[in-house]
């Protein structure tokens, strides 16, 4: 790598080749995609969503409840889902992937205890519930947290 191949991270430059108000020939030029006079034209124009001194729309309507920031989106899959994998197969949150059971595992994948299951399988993800784990280990697998 040498200086002539360096470029910018894809999507770290908005507007990469659009250049404003360099003429009339480039299609923004003269007054730059601002328009003719008035506040939004001029520098020091108003953040957006000021509604010149009348209160605000995002302060007019009321705020409820709390909104945890550390919470964790977990996936749940029952038992009964299990099945369709062969007999004394590892079950991991690559192959629930792979068979097409979940899409996206976002912060962990819980086996849930509805239904029933009739193989032995080694299970291996992030939390069960009670009744999952009692129904795994009873037809003889394994139930392992990760």
């Amino acid at each position: 790598m040498d200086l002539s191949n360096l470029k910018p991270a894809d999507g770290s430059r908005a507007d990469g080749t659009f250049r404003r108000g360099r003429g009339h020939g480039s299609g923004n030029g003269k007054t730059a995609g601002k328009g003719h006079k008035g506040q939004k034209a001029r520098s020091g124009a108003p953040r957006l969503g000021f509604e010149g001194g009348q209160m605000p729309l995002f302060r007019r309507i009321p705020k409820r409840g709390f909104k945890n920031i550390n919470t964790r989106e977990i996936v749940g899959i029952n038992v009964s889902m299990l099945d369709r994998f062969d007999d004394g197969s590892d079950v991991t949150v690559e192959s629930l992937i792979e068979a097409g059971i979940i899409k996206n595992p976002r912060d962990g994948v819980k086996i849930l205890g509805d239904g029933n299951i009739t193989k032995k399988l080694n299970v291996k993800v992030n939390a069960y519930s009670a009744a999952a784990k009692e129904k795994i280990e009873a037809a003889g697998g394994k139930a392992e947290v990760i």
